[in-house]
């Protein structure tokens, strides 16, 4: 179902066949059981799209999740003092989700929504995770990955994205202007859990100006530290 995304809304047998490498008699099966269960759905041109009941794997994941619920609390009470959006999201694969998100939060893209799923490389809450992975994990990942740029700013080059993730690690926290969106900054930091593993990131999503990096970090940086901190102290390696 991660094939039906929003940069490829509708999609044919053949193309689903082709973007996953399953053989198309094994795709048509597959689909036709997700149709049946009210998972996908096909229009007239027999293009498959995901419909509403998908969102039920995220719910019952985030509902369940103990990082997304001990975070919660938490994050409320960190966008409450800063006045701003905060949101926690973890590495999967060569992408970050989107866990929790301050209630008080009035950001309004909807790149940032939980359960969101981005690219790793274009957002800070990535950056402080790959940061952080052993280095034959990073090289592996810089294999792989295809780096696109989402806009001028986008560290889309693998020089460019290695200086980021080194300057991450000298200074304990990442920061994004425009990377994916005009006029988006974020801030981040890792949160680690009670035996020191990098578990997820916590950030501050200033929309609509722009700020640089030491602004940011002299108005955030501390509390958001603090925050990582009690967070990770709740969790169990």
């Amino acid at each position: 179902m991660l094939t039906l995304s929003d940069k490829r809304r509708r999609m044919s047998i053949a193309q689903v066949s082709h973007l996953t490498g399953i053989p198309r008699a094994a795709t048509r099966r597959s689909l036709h059981t997700l149709a049946k269960l009210g998972f996908v759905a096909a229009d007239d041109a027999r293009r498959y799209y995901l419909r509403p009941r998908v969102l039920s794997f995220s719910h019952a994941y985030l509902s369940s999740s103990p990082v997304a619920v001990l975070a919660q609390p938490i994050l409320d009470r960190l966008g409450e003092s800063l006045r701003e959006a905060c949101s926690l999201a973890m590495l999967d694969g060569d992408q970050i989700v989107y866990l929790a998100r301050s209630t008080t939060s009035r950001i309004m893209s909807p790149a940032l929504n939980v359960g969101r799923r981005l690219p790793a490389y274009c957002t800070s809450i990535g950056h402080v995770l790959l940061a952080y992975l052993p280095a034959d994990e990073v090289d592996a990942y810089f294999a792989r990955v295809r780096l696109h740029p989402y806009t001028e700013h986008t560290p889309a080059t693998p020089r460019r994205l290695r200086a980021s993730l080194k300057a991450v690690r000298e200074k304990g926290y990442a920061f994004a202007s425009q990377f994916m969106e005009p006029r988006l900054c974020t801030l981040a930091v890792p949160v680690r859990d009670a035996g020191g593993n990098y578990v997820a990131g916590i950030n501050v999503i200033v929309q609509g100006r722009l700020m640089t990096d030491v602004e940011m970090a002299e108005r955030f940086l501390r509390p958001m530290q603090d925050a990582a901190l009690e967070l990770g102290a709740l969790l169990l390696p």
